[in-house]
């Protein structure tokens, strides 16, 4: 019998679903719209439903499965509580009993479990990607933030209250950019996408790098992928940017390296795919700010995850955590 997972990340937008192997293949995979309408039980009636039209449908490949449980990464995820808590990008508000409510869909399921969307990457790299035998290392996710996970002696690190490893808002810059949760100077401001967009124009501004392949691009145009064909292409700008980026990028990971002292830090997200534009900075800024018996002993690497699978298998593999217990 083929043993499969259930994982569903929950966005802004989009709520992506998909049946996962044990060896981190998605077997069929959909997505439908997170709502603006606020109404939660609404919303679990639409997932519910999505769900189990995924079940049928990968029945039709392989009649002898066994689902084994649903896994689910969402902002402000509490794994302890099962609970999405006061999440900024999501209509639904306050505390939101998410594990409880879904069980209720499926009482049949052996494992129902939820945490924080990079805290399901870090799990996913552990059970199917390159974290794979390793007891001790740190998951950072680079997009429109920067999220972690931290996993310590083969255990996700949650903390007293379930919000542990927030290393995104390390401080970076005391009194520097304005932070998307409204503190200036963390780490986040500055090496997420839009952090990256934002060191771009401060660059032409200095530089008043007119010339520049990024000068004629409108501030909510510009992107990391552009930058990086930029970058590819010679722009003075973007290879700057990288630099820079890589450079604070290495101090927050140095932070982390004295703090949990890890086998490996895994990079994931869409400005990682710049691959040494952003990882040979980055390194040798990590390095040069770590103690001495820390120096080119800690190991960043970039995910192994399938990048437009990533989020729905990481959720998946929750389940795996679940069951172990």
């Amino acid at each position: 019998m083929k043993k499969v997972t259930i994982g569903v990340d929950i966005g802004g937008t989009n709520t992506a679903i998909g049946v996962v192997d044990a060896e981190g293949n998605v077997m069929v995979k959909n997505n439908i719209p997170t709502p603006s309408h606020g109404d939660i039980n609404k919303y679990m009636t639409e997932l519910s439903d999505a769900i189990k039209e995924l079940i049928r449908s990968v029945n039709l490949l392989n009649a002898d499965i066994e689902i084994l449980g649903i896994g689910v990464g969402a902002p402000n995820g509490n794994y302890y509580n099962g609970t999405i808590e006061y999440a900024p990008n999501l209509s639904f508000r306050g505390v939101i009993h998410f594990v409880t409510l879904l069980k209720e869909k499926f009482p049949e399921l052996p494992a129902i479990a939820l945490t924080n969307d990079a805290n399901a990457a870090a799990i996913g790299e552990m059970i199917y990607g390159g974290a794979k035998g390793m007891k001790n290392f740190v998951m950072y996710t680079l997009g429109t933030g920067v999220g972690s996970g931290i996993v310590v002696d083969g255990n996700m690190v949650y903390g007293h209250d379930g919000f542990a490893g927030e290393c995104g808002h390390s401080m970076l810059i005391p009194g520097g950019r304005l932070c998307g949760c409204g503190t200036k100077g963390h780490l986040e401001a500055y090496c997420s996408a839009p952090g990256m967009k934002r060191t771009a124009f401060e660059i032409m501004a200095r530089d008043n790098a007119s010339t520049s392949l990024l000068a004629d691009k409108s501030f909510n145009e510009l992107d990391s992928k552009m930058i990086f064909d930029a970058a590819e292409k010679g722009d003075k700008v973007a290879l700057e940017v990288f630099e820079q980026t890589g450079k604070w990028l290495g101090q927050g990971l140095a932070d982390t390296v004295h703090h949990t002292s890890p086998e490996a830090i895994f990079l994931f997200g869409g400005p990682t795919a710049a691959g040494d534009y952003i990882f040979k900075p980055t390194i040798g800024s990590m390095n040069e700010y770590l103690l001495p018996i820390f120096k080119n002993k800690i190991k960043v690497l970039p995910s192994q995850l399938k990048a437009g699978d990533a989020a729905i298998v990481g959720a998946s593999a929750l389940v795996y955590k679940e069951l172990e217990k």
